[in-house]
């Protein structure tokens, strides 16, 4: 289901807090990657709203110029953009994190590697947000293209998980796959030292479900306690194998995502993601696509355990360079905090509220 359209209200840029301390040079460089694939037309592999003449020009003019620091690329967004606080139904924004995995894998299935990643099959279907063909359930959004050329809904979780059609790579197990399924990216290091990159490539379109709200709510976990390492300690002890409880947990998300196997790639830069751009480290955002564009940029304000485990102000010029299934709403951001075990413990950390105001090009009214 699409989510409402937000109450925008108009503020000056002095009403942000600490706008003027952040590295707006860096926020530049970030919006830079999203202008080149603006002006090009490239609407990246996880379509989006369809962006407005205004960003465009925006993002040409972004290409054609050559801040030389901090105060120069300030003024570029200053000049070409207008601040929105976004005012959602519950009156405040919700942030989580994410990350890109940095595990072990094969190319073959070994005794240590038995659990596979999956290329995209190609009776797969996928639809952009608010484009769901009549016949199939609301909200779905992909499908199986069946002989006769008619669509049903694609297999769940546990159902593909048992085909094992087409792997691509394999890791040590079903946790390790799970994580890459909901970060939608990893990088992989091969037994010959070779490392290589999963690159999202589609899901099955069915609904995500949180595994870790439901051993909250349950009390299997206390929501204090919860953590990326606190939810891979509990699945693995409940048991990986057919019919034990850390495997059916995890099948109760029934949303399955496909990969492709990227073996040529700059480790200087992170994962290409939603909008067919590098995401850049506590820089990038996730949105939701029904709502917004890739290119947009979002001022964010929280109070984050972002560097370590106090929190602390976070006042940031962000990119929407990214989605997925779990971020629904006007207010509704997943910040990218970037590759391995580290980036992964500070994203898992995040879950709290923050305040939202969208950057629109000027020419563009709410």
């Amino acid at each position: 289901m699409t989510a409402e359209a937000p109450r925008l209200e108009p503020l000056a840029f002095d009403d942000l807090k600490s706008f003027r301390d952040d590295d707006h040079m860096a926020a530049f460089r970030c919006f830079e990657r999203s202008a080149r694939v603006l002006v090009d037309g490239d609407l990246g592999p996880r379509v989006a709203m369809e962006p407005s003449d205004a960003l465009i020009e925006a993002a040409r003019a972004a290409l054609a110029s050559t801040p030389t620091d901090v105060a120069a690329a300030r003024r570029f967004f200053e000049s070409r953009f207008r601040p929105f606080r976004v005012v959602p139904e519950a009156g405040y924004g919700f942030l989580t994190g994410y990350y890109e995995p940095c595990d072990a894998g094969s190319l073959v299935e070994t005794e240590a590697f038995r659990w596979p990643i999956l290329a995209r099959p190609q009776d797969l279907v996928s639809f952009a947000p608010g484009e769901t063909p009549l016949g199939l359930p609301e909200g779905v959004a992909g499908a199986r293209r069946r002989s006769d050329g008619a669509l049903v809904p694609y297999d769940d979780r546990e159902a593909i998980e048992r085909k094992r059609r087409d792997p691509i790579v394999w890791v040590r197990d079903a946790v390790e796959a799970f994580l890459i399924h909901v970060q939608g990216c990893s990088e992989l290091e091969l037994p010959d030292g070779r490392r290589v990159r999963l690159a999202y490539d589609g899901r099955n379109g069915l609904p995500y479900t949180s595994v870790g709200r439901i051993l909250i709510e349950t009390g299997a976990i206390d929501a204090s306690a919860m953590s990326l390492a606190s939810l891979k300690a509990w699945l693995r002890a409940a048991g990986l194998g057919a019919g034990e409880p850390g495997l059916a947990l995890m099948r109760r998300n029934r949303s399955f995502v496909f990969f492709r196997l990227v073996e040529d790639f700059d480790p200087k830069l992170g994962p290409v993601a939603g909008a067919g751009v590098a995401l850049t480290p506590l820089r990038s955002i996730a949105i939701d696509r029904s709502l917004w564009s890739y290119g947009l940029p979002f001022w964010i304000e929280a109070d984050l355990p972002w560097a370590d485990e106090a929190p602390r102000p976070f006042r940031r010029l962000m990119i929407a360079q990214d989605t997925g299934s779990a971020i629904v709403g006007p207010a509704r951001a997943d910040i990218f905090f970037g590759g391995g075990d580290a980036a992964g413990a500070c994203a898992g950390a995040i879950r709290h509220r923050g305040a939202f105001t969208v950057l629109l090009p000027v020419g563009d009214q709410p």
